[in-house]
């Protein structure tokens, strides 16, 4: 039976993440905690051998893979690839986050995105976004796994059996990962540099763990 691991890193701080600004399609650098996010997540990775090392296309994903790979001796060249791109929040992006949660979550009695995810599922949130966002830029879910799940769908198509792959990538496209092969609680943010790890056995998906953040890693 064909096994294959992947691990999911959560990309390190960004000056977005810092200053409290929905990033999703938009980017910025690394913030000096973000690279020790990402050094941290390499030091821990670092006794695991990975077969294919795959990033999406923003800097910031890019950046901490790279940070990553330079802690781990396995000469593995890094594969950008656009599929896993955080969630597109449309005409929110950039925008201020506790006043878009206000905005789009007071209504129903959610004050944070977090709690949009408790009450209606990441799925719906998505769904919401897209509803209330004037351009209609924004993913739904639909449109998310459009795009997420094919990249996945690569992922294992080109892996061999018993390969270790690691992907750098966003916090709502791991929770969204999460959320849909597991029953685990995702109202709970992935935090940046945590690892969450995924077992994919003939097409089945298990999470082993989620948002892991410190300690062994296996």
């Amino acid at each position: 039976m064909a096994s294959v691991e992947i691990y999911l890193v959560r990309h390190g701080q960004t000056y977005l993440n810092k200053y409290h600004r929905i990033q999703g399609w938009s980017d910025s650098p690394l913030t000096d905690k973000g690279i020790a996010d990402a050094n941290r997540a390499g030091k821990r990775l670092s006794k695991l051998s990975f077969s294919a090392v795959y990033a999406s296309d923003t800097t910031r994903a890019q950046n901490t893979a790279k940070r990553i790979l330079a802690a781990n001796d396995a000469p593995v060249a890094l594969t950008t690839e656009p599929a896993f791109r955080e969630e597109n929040f449309g005409f929110f992006e950039g925008m201020d986050t506790g006043l878009t949660w206000h905005t789009l979550g007071t209504p129903l009695g959610l004050d944070s995105f977090n709690a949009m995810i408790a009450k209606l599922t990441i799925e719906k949130t998505k769904d919401m976004f897209k509803a209330q966002d004037p351009f209609n830029d924004a993913e739904d879910n639909a449109e998310f796994w459009a795009r997420v799940q094919p990249g996945l769908d690569k992922v294992i198509a080109t892996a061999n059996d018993g390969d270790r792959i690691l992907i750098a990538t966003h916090s709502t496209t791991i929770r969204s990962i999460v959320s849909k092969y597991s029953d685990i609680d995702v109202s709970v943010s992935a935090e940046n540099g945590s690892i969450t790890k995924l077992t994919v056995k003939d097409g089945h998906y298990k999470v082993n763990y989620y948002n892991n953040t410190e300690g062994k890693v296996k």
